[in-house]
């Protein structure tokens, strides 16, 4: 397989709509919300309604999962998320026409889909790429794929207009955050911390020296994900990065919402997660 050429020193890539988003977002002096849904979780045919309210609850971006039965960096509110998701056969074809459902409605809020390579690449690299650009898609974020092994996936989607997203973590070294950086584009999704997902009450302390680092390698936009779950958690993040991603908290929200109230809820939590920030200028 293709790996990223270790000089690439290539402008980052980034999707019009992403890039848009991220503007609009400094523009006001905000961080994005970004919300992650499991495709097909509670239902694939209420999908598309969950995403549509948590855009209208005031999401910068989506990220729409696709389910995975061995997933790797998912908490147990994700697993089982996904494992429903699949119970009820949900596959990546029907990801791209949730995709397409929520694109006919919303032009201009990015929309990315995230996942572990395996589906991707089961899929057909170049049909992916064509199918998830006529779909709307801006990108993908491939949890499990390292930038070195990345260079097929490159190929297939710069030329449709999307752009890889790669997961850096404190862990990372700075050899790797460069390496990341070159091959990155959209974002880049900070893990916060050294774990799996799940809503926590607190963030670390080493998340501005961290996400310092992360700065030095790359002008593209940072979003801080794991364990992101109130507002006071996006509050924190708005003065050290470009957007917060909430995930797991939202998908308990589904979990506890009756099916016919679960829009509501969604809308009604990413209000509040946005709320008034003070974000980066």
């Amino acid at each position: 397989m293709p790996s990223v050429v270790a000089g690439d020193k290539r402008r980052p890539s980034m999707s019009g709509r992403i890039q848009n988003a991220f503007t609009r977002l400094k523009a006001k002096g905000q961080a994005g919300v970004i919300a992650y849904l499991t495709a097909g979780y509670p239902t694939l045919e209420g999908t598309a309604s969950l995403i549509r309210a948590a855009i209208e609850g005031g999401a910068a971006l989506i990220e729409l999962g696709i389910p995975f039965s061995d997933p790797l960096a998912d908490g147990a509110t994700h697993q089982r998320s996904s494992a429903e998701a699949l119970r009820q056969g949900t596959t990546l074809s029907h990801c791209l026409q949730v995709a397409r459902e929520v694109r006919d409605v919303y032009e201009e809020v990015p929309l990315v889909l995230m996942g572990y390579y395996n589906t991707m690449l089961s899929y057909g690299l170049e049909r992916l790429a064509r199918d998830a650009a006529e779909a709307g898609v801006d990108g993908f974020i491939p949890v499990d794929l390292p930038p070195e092994e990345a260079g097929a996936f490159l190929n297939a989607t710069r030329p449709k207009g999307l752009v890889l997203i790669f997961l850096v973590a404190p862990t990372s070294t700075d050899d790797r955050l460069e390496a990341i950086a070159r091959a990155a584009g959209g974002f880049i999704y900070c893990v916060s911390l050294a774990g799996v997902t799940g809503a926590r009450a607190d963030l670390p302390d080493h998340l501005s020296s961290f996400l310092q680092r992360v700065r030095a390698h790359t002008p593209l936009p940072l979003a801080v994900g794991f364990g992101i779950s109130r507002r006071d958690h996006v509050e924190a993040v708005a003065r050290l990065a470009q957007a917060a991603v909430v995930g797991s908290a939202l998908t308990d929200v589904i979990a506890h919402a009756e099916m016919k109230d679960a829009p509501r809820a969604v809308q009604e939590f990413i209000a509040d997660l946005v709320g008034t920030q003070e974000g980066r200028k």
